[in-house]
């Protein structure tokens, strides 16, 4: 599996593997179901919660590493 980068959208994230919801939830992004999220990048979405992105892009890439 390739790995991501802070530029992919939400919903390009969601279709590579449904399995980072679960992620994407536990940081707090608890508006994934919202359209405007899905065409904001990892990086925004990061922002606008507080977090910071390089952390979820490595935790994201060590999730899809184990597909």
């Amino acid at each position: 599996m390739a790995q991501v980068s802070k530029d992919i959208t939400i919903g390009e994230l969601i279709m590579i593997d449904e399995g980072v919801i679960p992620i994407l939830l536990a940081a707090g992004m608890h508006c994934l179901g919202c359209p405007a999220s899905q065409l904001e990048s990892l990086e925004e979405a990061a922002m606008v919660h507080g977090m910071d992105s390089d952390e979820l892009v490595e935790t994201i890439n060590e999730y899809l590493e184990t597909k």
